[in-house]
């Protein structure tokens, strides 16, 4: 049967990663066990690997040397003789798959070592040897070597710790599965294995992908193969699906628009990066002062947002409960997966831009998805989506999680020349702000001035004294004043701003505000969300003399009379 990828895709390394490929231009049965055992053992949960047996490697490029030498027919014979009494050497038992196939007019053999669900493997060192040692074997970079100290350890301890995506679900059948989905799959790809569905027995196909396991009599799916050919995968694994919120006014506004994309996850990516891009993706063309060409960018760009989507549903922890949330706001699409980052990864490691995960949480989604090239692979999406907002002009993207690594959030912010008034707010419109409320309130400036002594007086004076005098203020006027003067506040201050002011009601220090609005405690935060406030007395410092202070916290100064008419309006 037909190998399950292109063959030209392995022999060029294109979707499979080079660490994951084994070129060997003879049969050397010692070293190919090693190297079966390391890939079975899928130390770092990557999804094991290949071995293309009649092909060198080469030493430049790291990808199979053309021709390939390939193997004579009496040659694969005895090869495959030999791998049945060695197979019978790896505890526990293991057979890697073997496929022949046609390249460049020669034959070679091709074996898929899948991680395997019993690990951990050991096998021979040397397999041909009349004495023989057993010995556990892992995958370093591009080698197999042996499981010493620590990392010996750590592989004994991941003992049937198969990774979600690659376990059996009992609780659905082989025919839940759609073998039209899985045909579609095998033509995009351009595998051979297409032309034999119809043809050969479904289970026989869908057991050469290792999609389903179990005894011949008791077979059953496993979770990859709900995940990306059924309909309606959440009927498997609830809420997974994505939900796409659209504010047009900002979170903090009553009006919103919402989308939620179903399906299988490969048609989520899609289907997602198509609405996004009907819907929300702009191009601005800027006359450029003393030069002839005009300036070009995206509000978005588009290979950040495929990076980011497909990240959160190939990362996501597909165990819990939640869909993947994306909120468009005037300033920013934030992305939100439930299941954080590996514990091998550090916060600062986001920021250097080498965040590299020791281990996938989905490995064999992750190959799925590099086939049809929803995803590189690599630990390239971060990379690629900072150079794709870089190249267009626009702010880095903000990465986030909590401690817990129970979710994962992505803020891309919007281009600098597409943002509106709410989003990155000028002075001119806080002092539209301010005199709109001195005209408006002109029969009660005895009592702005009250609140402006009480600050005068210290934090706690002010915080006893001015809820009165605002609930006064705002009590004496006319209900469509109030609307107005809400409304005003509404169109220039971001959601934000507006969270930062209500959290801050009582002092707050720095890292909480920024934390409140799950955004990285970063200077550049600090400077677009908390800063402005400071400068316009709306929120004041606790330690005014010292504004670097370790110990400084902030308070809700005459921005309390802003959120009091929001209050008002909505009350």
């Amino acid at each position: 049967m037909p190998l399950h990828l292109n063959i030209e895709d392995l022999l060029s390394a294109r979707t499979v990663e080079s660490d994951r490929i084994e070129f060997k231009e003879g049969w050397n049965p010692d070293a190919v066990y090693r190297s079966i055992c390391a890939f079975a053992n899928d130390f770092d949960n990557i999804g094991g690997g290949y071995i293309l047996i009649g092909v060198a490697e080469n030493p430049v490029t790291k990808t199979a040397m053309r021709p390939v030498k390939g193997l004579s027919t009496k040659q694969i014979g005895a090869i495959q003789q030999e791998m049945i009494g060695f197979n019978n050497l790896i505890k526990p038992y293991y057979a890697p798959r073997l496929f022949v196939e046609a390249v460049d007019g020669q034959q070679i053999i091709v074996l898929w070592i899948n991680g395997g669900g019993e690990r951990p493997y050991e096998v021979p060192e040397t397999i041909t040897a009349k004495h023989k040692i057993w010995k556990y074997f892992i995958r370093k970079y591009a080698s197999s070597i042996e499981a010493k100290g620590a990392e010996k350890e750590e592989l004994i301890s991941l003992a049937n710790n198969t990774p979600f995506d690659d376990r059996i679900n009992t609780g659905a059948k082989v025919s839940d599965l759609s073998l039209l989905r899985l045909k579609d799959y095998l033509q995009k790809v351009n595998s051979k294995l297409a032309g034999e569905v119809g043809l050969q027995k479904d289970v026989e196909i869908l057991t050469q992908m290792a999609l389903v396991a179990g005894p011949a009599e008791n077979v059953f799916p496993r979770n990859v193969a709900l995940m990306l050919f059924t309909d309606a995968p959440h009927q498997y694994f609830p809420y997974s699906w994505v939900e796409i919120v659209h504010f047009p006014n900002g979170a903090g506004d009553k009006e919103f628009t919402e989308k939620k994309i179903e399906g299988p996850v490969h048609q989520q990516i899609i289907d997602t990066l198509a609405w996004l891009k009907s819907h929300f993706l702009q191009e601005k063309v800027m006359k450029v002062p003393n030069q002839a060409e005009a300036a070009r960018a995206w509000n978005y760009p588009y290979p950040a947002l495929e990076e980011a989507v497909a990240n959160c549903l190939y990362h996501r922890n597909y165990q819990e409960r939640e869909p993947v949330k994306i909120r468009v706001e005037p300033h920013a699409i934030i992305m939100y997966n439930c299941g954080g980052p590996d514990r091998s990864i550090k916060r600062e490691d986001f920021a250097s831009g080498r965040a590299i995960p020791k281990r996938y949480r989905n490995r064999r989604l992750g190959d799925f998805l590099k086939e049809l090239k929803l995803t590189e692979g690599h630990s390239t999406g971060l990379p690629a989506m900072r150079k794709a907002m870089y190249q267009n002009g626009s702010p880095e993207p903000v990465f986030d999680f909590d401690e817990e690594r129970t979710w994962f959030q992505v803020t891309l912010p919007v281009h600098v020349a597409f943002e509106q008034d709410n989003t990155e707010i000028p002075s001119s419109g806080y002092e539209a702000i301010d005199e709109f409320l001195q005209k408006t309130l002109l029969p009660h400036l005895q009592s702005l001035d009250t609140i402006n002594s009480a600050i005068a007086g210290g934090i706690v004076k002010y915080i006893e004294a001015t809820d009165n005098q605002i609930f006064n203020i705002t009590g004496n006027v006319a209900s469509d004043v109030v609307s107005a003067i809400a409304s005003a506040i509404v169109e220039t201050l971001s959601s934000q701003e507006i969270e930062v002011l209500q959290t801050a009601m009582q002092p707050t220090d720095r890292g909480t505000l920024l934390k409140k609005l799950r955004i990285t405690n970063h200077r550049k935060n600090y400077e677009r969300y908390v800063f402005p406030l400071v400068k316009k007395d709306w929120l004041a410092m606790t330690i005014p003399h010292k504004p670097t202070s370790p110990n400084q916290q902030y308070l809700t100064t005459k921005g309390r009379l802003l959120l009091a008419f929001l209050q008002k309006k909505d009350g």
